[in-house]
């Protein structure tokens, strides 16, 4: 695809990977709509940016999908691509880890990334293309101690991302997941040092690391589709 005069949808977009992507995207042409809680934050990666636009709100709140879409069309006319990104960890052992946390976790990463995507998904059909990345993590594809609730919400988006692509096959929507192993970003900012040591042996990407690769799957031509692209620190362990 070439991204140049594209409109995207950028969730989790006022820090880590979501600011990153939205830098990257920024710099390939690229019009943008991003969301994230903090309307400060957003307003400030806005203002550096060569055509971008904000809608803060709350990822779970269920209005918040079809009024980003909405906005982008009659802000830019059409809409592109979808990078549904939003995501919280929630850490912990079985005996402490706090459960309305996990809760918290699940409506986040799965359902509130299942109505973005769903949302987009038929704007997509009515429109006859688009490109969706769901980001998921090394954990939709392995397991960790004191991850379980985080792991299963990525398992989540790896088996949604997979049955999607399959049902839009032969068609001109896309749709793929990006899965980084560990980045520097707020999510880990909160770990004690044995969390720490369970996703940190391999060494750390930076959110930048990501944001190329999410070109990069954009920027493939209409024959190519990259599925899941899975980016790792060099020294980890896969």
């Amino acid at each position: 695809m070439n991204l140049q005069n594209k409109v995207v949808i950028i969730t989790g977009a006022s820090g880590g990977i979501g600011e990153a992507v939205a830098k990257e995207l920024d710099a390939a042409g690229m019009s943008l709509v991003l969301t994230a809680r903090s309307q400060d934050k957003l307003e400030r990666l806005a203002s550096k940016l060569q055509n971008a636009k904000v809608v803060p709100g709350e990822i779970t709140n269920s209005e918040l999908p079809q009024k980003l879409v909405d906005f982008a069309i009659q802000t830019f006319g059409q809409l592109d691509v979808v990078f549904n990104n939003a995501g919280v960890m929630t850490v912990g052992p079985i005996e402490s880890v706090d459960i309305e946390a996990i809760c918290h976790m699940v409506r986040v990463n799965v359902e509130s990334a299942y109505r973005i995507a769903y949302t987009a998904l038929r704007h997509f059909k009515q429109s006859g293309s688009g490109f969706l990345i769901n980001t998921s993590s090394i954990a939709g594809l392995k397991t960790t101690p004191q991850l379980g609730a985080y792991c299963g919400t990525k398992f989540a988006i790896e088996a949604f991302t997979d049955s999607l692509r399959v049902e839009l096959a032969g068609t001109d929507i896309r749709v793929s997941s990006i899965a980084p192993g560990t980045v520097d970003t707020g999510l880990y900012e909160k770990w004690d040092e044995e969390q720490k040591s369970f996703v940190y042996s391999g060494g750390v990407l930076q959110s930048a690391d990501i944001a190329r690769c999410v070109r990069f799957i954009l920027e493939q031509p209409g024959n190519v589709l990259i599925p899941r692209l899975l980016v790792v620190p060099a020294a980890e362990p896969v």
